[in-house]
């Protein structure tokens, strides 16, 4: 039997090393919530100062109080009180978990001297709000595609921008392009090279510059072969994919979809981010839905109107395995927290009850398997990350300490 063990392990060698290569399971970093798209003539060293102030503002015109918030958000009555804390101190410690300067639709065609100078100034901008401890934890550009008729203003925005930054003493933590519009793994393959000669160019460590693929043409979902060439392009990254964010509006009206009916809940778009998640599954790609575009502005009923469609669809991406998505207006951040919260408020009791059984081996209603362990586990971790909870009450609830249930998620080594 040894010796056809030996055999079976030679035969199998090389597909061995290619799942190692391909799929090696999920990255230990945290991952925001959202993704603040700005375009970049708005963009400023107090942009963050500014959101959280206006963030702030509309709660409390419209929903003061924690006894507002199930009417406001759609949250269950319960929760209220201890959702309302955290979303008041989450928009004080930290409004904005990612943030992406925008020269792509968010810009438009400024014309390339206006955009040249943009570039400069916000990679400036955002040079001095990390330098002074004000940048979001997350921070980037997304720079016009390389399709032909804006591939060169692209990459000249995309070169001043880290080159700016590059200048100033290098790209800050937590920094990532997005490459918008993608049609072909070619381009893909293209945005490496052109990652590594900004890097050869400015002195930057090799690997250093990382990229999120923009879904939001059909393509990139279904070739002209009729492959899912999404799959393609997260593994002709050379591991330079960070994410794979959906863009509801785009992709929608490429599908003919009316304009009253484009959605994050359009089947088309869930058909398009089932593809995503199955393509990103295991190789440490992480997944973002998109943005709605219902602003919460106007009188009270308007903004709680809109408060509650945005909390809806934030929750049911949770629900489907999406933690992150888009956000393009200050007014956007109390939903978006509100839902998450909510999420994770609610889910805390029992998936640290559910682990905790699974663990010790104790009884429970659920029987559940390492794969489901190591979810719980996930959730956990998360929670924590965004501020839904802290790794006392985790561990008070689970019984399993903190480097412990990042190793149960697959965070951290043994």
């Amino acid at each position: 039997m040894s010796a056809l063990a030996d055999e079976v392990g030679r035969l199998l060698a090389d597909a061995d090393e290619r799942l190692a290569r391909d799929y090696p399971g999920e990255v230990a970093a945290r991952q925001p919530v959202h993704t603040v798209y700005l375009p970049a003539d708005r963009y400023a060293a107090d942009t963050l100062e500014r959101w959280r102030l206006e963030a702030t503002a509309v709660l409390d015109r419209h929903a003061a109080t924690a006894a507002a918030f199930p009417e406001a958000f759609g949250i269950g009555a319960g929760l209220a009180a201890e959702v309302h804390d955290r979303v008041r101190a989450k928009l004080e410690r930290e409004p904005v978990e990612d943030l992406r300067v925008d020269f792509e639709d968010g810009y438009g065609d400024r014309g390339d001297d206006e955009e040249d100078l943009a570039a400069v100034t916000a990679a400036t901008a955002l040079r001095h709000t990390v330098a002074s401890g004000q940048a979001a934890p997350f921070v980037g550009l997304r720079f016009k595609s390389l399709e032909a008729p804006t591939r060169r203003r692209g990459l000249r925005t995309l070169e001043l921008f880290v080159g700016a930054l590059a200048e100033g003493g290098g790209l800050p933590a937590g920094f990532v392009v997005t490459l918008p519009k993608v049609t072909s793994v070619e381009q893909v393959a293209a945005m490496v090279l052109v990652c590594e000669r900004l890097e050869q160019a400015h002195g930057l460590a090799a690997g250093a510059l990382r990229f999120e693929i923009q879904v939001e043409t059909p393509q990139a979902v279904l070739g002209a072969d009729g492959t899912a060439l999404v799959a393609r392009m997260v593994h002709a990254s050379a591991r330079r994919c960070t994410g794979l964010h959906f863009g509801t509006y785009d992709y929608s009206a490429a599908c003919g979809i009316a304009a009253g009916y484009q959605s994050l809940d359009h089947p088309v778009a869930d058909h398009a981010k089932a593809v995503m998640q199955v393509a990103a599954a295991g190789t440490g790609v992480r997944l973002s839905d998109g943005s709605t575009n219902r602003l919460p502005v106007g009188d009270q009923a308007a903004v709680q109107a809109a408060w509650r469609l945005h909390a809806r669809l934030v929750r049911r991406s949770l629900e489907r395995g999406f933690y992150q998505g888009w956000d393009l207006h200050p007014a956007q951040l109390p939903s978006r927290y509100a839902a998450v919260f909510a999420f994770y408020r609610e889910g805390l009791p029992t998936a640290a009850a559910r682990l905790r059984a699974y663990l010790e081996r104790t009884g429970s209603e659920f029987l559940d398997e390492p794969a489901t362990a190591r979810a719980l586990a996930d959730f956990l971790v998360r929670a924590v990350d965004c501020g839904a909870t802290d790794s006392a009450e985790v561990e008070e609830l689970s019984g399993v300490p903190p480097h412990r249930l990042a190793v149960l998620a697959r965070r951290a080594a043994a």
